[in-house]
């Protein structure tokens, strides 16, 4: 939708920005907030054969049984918590316009603090919001709000089309990691990530945003 003719090397890009900040993250936490020795490991791999087709039949269904009961779970009931909140009004009244919405309403309050990445639409917001259940729900608001299509490129531009890109790539995953990390590390830690991965994606996203702006 943003990039037609670049999608393969938007692609690649994203990857590599993940890749370069996954690196420099695990540095500055093991200079300044894990600090200690290494603790020396050693484990030996097994010999590398080609897999049987059995193996692969069931490592693939197990990952697509995986997907479907989230699809069916927690991306289907945020898809239709998001239609529900885009569709009435705070006195629960039908609304035709969607900008008069309980949606409408929830993100203009949060709109501000998008609006140096160009994303203050509260459509843009709202899918945003729905990633902290599962990032793939991002994509299934985009549509339920926008409607199928590249309907979004209307809305936003290249620019803040890629602010959105890299923001969605950083920002914290799901709310089933931030709860791993809570049972591993605790609750301070659970937090202080879950918010630091939201600071760090939207200074990424501004810092994109502000780049692009210079050489359009």
């Amino acid at each position: 939708a943003f990039f037609p003719n670049t999608g393969s090397f938007i692609l690649l890009s994203i990857y590599a920005i993940g890749i370069l900040l996954a690196i420099l993250m695990a540095r500055l936490f093991s200079r300044f907030l894990v600090k200690g020795d290494d603790i020396p490991f050693v484990m030996e791999l097994p010999n590398y054969r080609l897999p049987g087709l059995k193996n692969v039949g069931h490592l693939l269904w197990d990952k697509a049984k995986d997907f479907l009961q989230r699809a069916f779970t927690i991306i289907l009931l945020g898809t239709i918590i998001v239609w529900v909140l885009k569709n009435f009004d705070i006195h629960f009244n039908l609304v035709k316009n969607a900008s008069e919405s309980i949606l409408a309403v929830i993100a203009s309050v949060i709109a501000p603090i998008f609006e140096p990445m160009g994303c203050a639409d509260y459509r843009i917001i709202t899918s945003l919001v729905s990633g902290f259940l599962a990032k793939e729900s991002v994509v299934s608001t985009f549509t339920v709000l926008f409607g199928p299509g590249d309907a979004i490129a209307s809305v936003i531009g290249i620019a803040s089309g890629a602010a959105l890109l890299v923001f969605s790539l950083l920002y914290t995953p799901c709310v089933a990691a931030i709860a791993a990390i809570r049972r591993e590390l605790g609750r301070l830690w659970a937090l202080g990530i879950a918010l630091g991965q939201c600071v760090i994606a939207w200074l990424f996203g501004v810092l994109v945003y502000q780049i692009i702006l210079l050489f359009l």
